[in-house]
């Protein structure tokens, strides 16, 4: 089974490529992303999260559980909701657990995208599930939680993680 990757690993910061070929590895790719997921006791996982540069993520968040390849997000509702936030690739030194923070995001989103027959899926979400989305979606783009967070609140963080 592939390993998280943590803060520091550069396939973090690398924006995803689009998934082309959907065959019998990408639905294996998948199957190991929700096993991890699980193991770590999180709610989404990306691709670049385990090494995979591709633009995919699985959720299992507030009842809803799911992946989505190729994604597109859109913003339904704007306002900012602000509330704590982490990241299974953001644990803390001695914890190894997710370091959280408030972070905004926002309140309602439209994901679109396929699933791993190519068939097309959109979901709209707002609570958590809406957060969940926004945070995987940004792993996509090579971006991390702390980048939303002021600049002391994100070295606090980072000076806990390994």
């Amino acid at each position: 089974m592939r390993e998280l990757r943590y803060v520091g690993d550069p396939v973090l910061r690398t924006p995803a490529e689009p998934v082309t070929d959907f065959d019998r590895e990408l639905r294996r790719l998948i199957d190991e992303m929700f096993a991890v997921m699980y193991q770590a006791d999180g709610v989404g996982l990306a691709g670049p999260q385990i090494g995979v540069g591709r633009r995919l993520f699985v959720y299992d968040i507030s009842n809803r559980k799911g992946h989505v390849i190729n994604p597109e997000l859109t913003i339904d509702d704007a306002e900012q909701v602000v509330e704590e936030e982490g990241c299974l690739s953001v644990p803390g030194k001695e914890t190894g657990k997710p370091l959280y923070a408030p972070t905004a995001r926002a309140a309602g989103v439209t994901l679109r995208g396929v699933d791993k027959l190519g068939r097309p899926v959109s979901v709209k979400a707002r609570g958590m599930l809406a957060r969940c989305f926004q945070h995987e979606f940004d792993h996509l783009e090579g971006t991390l939680y702390v980048d939303r967070l002021g600049k002391d609140e994100r070295r606090k963080i980072l000076l806990q993680a390994p």
